[in-house]
């Protein structure tokens, strides 16, 4: 169905569903026609998507109108799309969190408050914790109430920072000078100093006002490390006090350009606990959201530990650690590093295994613009892999990812052209792809294809 006919009978409607379109298909050839993992057009394009989606419940909302003194209620003449996926009720003020989906601004503000840093609906980390005012469904919102005759209640209020006394800036201060004073007092004053963070993001603010905030509060294992006697407990509590400061947009800069934090940060991946180690991952995840970030993280050799953290595969850790490689790996110095450091390896061993494989494979379709990459992969027994998944999953990503790499390691090396004859020829799984598949997939699967028809064609010489 065209947009043009999808949204019959509102002119304006219809030319704003066409305009989404227009954008989309831009930002959809940007993201196929590039090899590297373009991540700002990927994410504008999720919301494009939202937002046709919305137009389209829009219309539906707008071609069942009711008679104003019809008594149902909210949720019987209201989509349910427009309530809020944490509160359940009609959204008076929705904002778009960094995974591209919609919430209330006070519930969501209230989530990301308490310390969480995944989305409510999706389980995805975010990246960052901005909040976007969706104009488009509010405006959706607020003419389905017209059309049905419905008030709209005020906005909840919730204060996105709270407001601190005097009182508790001494108390934080007095908490920071306790990191110098014995065991017990800075294991007690770290244990609170994680609760205050994760709950108050005025305290995670805080620690951005002084420069010497963040070296007092890692001085207890900054102390210890070179008597390498860091207490287990104490190290956690300081590493997750980290992680719950570094979620403030504001402190990301400030967390990776203070000396100690990086080295810190290494040890703790490769000593501490294994929520300790987790956390570091998850740390670094977080931090790698700024550019600049990038470059400092992957030259502190911090590809190495996160890389031994996945090779063992630890439940708990392996996804905060796969985050955090397919952050870092966005810049081309850090593919390098990785493959260096053994990724290709351990990644391959973990898909094989069945383990995590959306995610690693997203990672692996990162690395495959490295020449020693591909070398490693076709070595590995990476193309029966990768067909096989192909067959047997039924997630368009992971197909996508998978033929873009057998892309790369057909054209690196000549020899795996016969493996990708027999097995479409044997299954077809090729064919389907390109006939079936994303853009991308069809657009690598068809190239294959032509290759291998090519090959077919050409004359035998002696």
């Amino acid at each position: 169905m065209t947009m043009s006919g999808l949204f019959e009978g509102d002119p304006g409607m219809a030319a704003k569903a066409m305009e989404l379109k227009r954008e989309l298909q831009k930002l959809v050839k940007a993201i196929v026609d590039e090899d590297d993992v373009n991540v700002g057009a990927i994410d504008r394009a999720q919301q494009m998507l939202c937002a046709l989606k919305e137009l389209k419940v829009k219309q539906s909302l707008s071609s069942s109108k009711v008679h104003p003194h019809h008594h149902d209620t909210i949720s019987e003449k209201i989509p349910e799309e427009f309530n809020c996926p944490l509160s359940k009720e009609l959204m008076r003020d929705p904002v778009i969190v960094a995974s591209g989906q919609t919430y209330d601004r006070p519930f969501i503000q209230k989530w990301l408050k308490a310390g969480n840093r995944i989305c409510p609906r999706t389980q995805q980390v975010l990246s960052h914790t901005n909040l976007t005012p969706n104009h488009l469904i509010q405006e959706m919102i607020l003419q389905g109430c017209k059309n049905h005759g419905i008030e709209l209640p005020e906005p909840v209020q919730y204060s996105d920072e709270d407001v601190l006394t005097e009182a508790d800036r001494e108390h934080f201060l007095s908490l920071l000078r306790k990191m110098s004073s014995t065991l017990s007092a800075q294991k007690e004053a770290a244990k609170e100093l994680r609760q205050l963070t994760k709950k108050m993001p005025s305290i995670r603010a805080l620690f951005g006002e002084s420069v010497d905030a963040i070296p007092q509060l890692l001085s207890p294992i900054a102390q210890s490390r070179s008597r390498n006697s860091v207490h287990p407990d104490l190290q956690e509590d300081l590493i997750t006090t980290l992680l719950n400061l570094s979620i403030h947009d504001n402190n990301k800069k400030l967390v990776v350009e203070t000396p100690i934090v990086l080295p810190l940060l290494m040890d703790a991946l490769r000593l501490g606990t294994i929520e300790t180690r987790s956390n570091a991952a998850a740390t670094l995840f977080t931090l790698s959201a700024v550019d600049s970030n990038k470059v400092l993280i992957g030259k502190s050799d911090a590809l190495k530990p996160l890389i031994n953290l996945l090779d063992e595969g630890h439940p708990l850790a392996i996804k905060d650690v796969a985050s955090a490689i397919f952050n870092l790996c966005l810049i081309h110095e850090n593919k390098s590093r990785a493959v260096r450091d053994g990724a290709v390896r351990v990644i391959m061993k973990k898909i094989m295994n069945g383990m995590h494989v959306g995610e690693l494979l997203s990672i692996l379709a990162m690395l495959s613009t490295n020449q020693k990459a591909i070398e490693e992969m076709g070595e590995l027994g990476a193309v029966p892999c990768l067909l096989r998944i192909i067959r047997e999953t039924s997630c368009p990503r992971n197909k996508e990812n998978c033929i873009a790499i057998l892309y790369t390691i057909c054209y690196s090396d000549p020899s795996k052209w016969k493996e990708m004859r027999v097995e479409d020829s044997t299954y077809g799984t090729i064919s389907r792809l390109a006939q079936n598949g994303t853009s991308r997939a069809k657009r690598k699967a068809s190239g294959i294809l032509d290759r291998l028809n090519r090959a077919v064609n050409l004359p035998h010489t002696a």
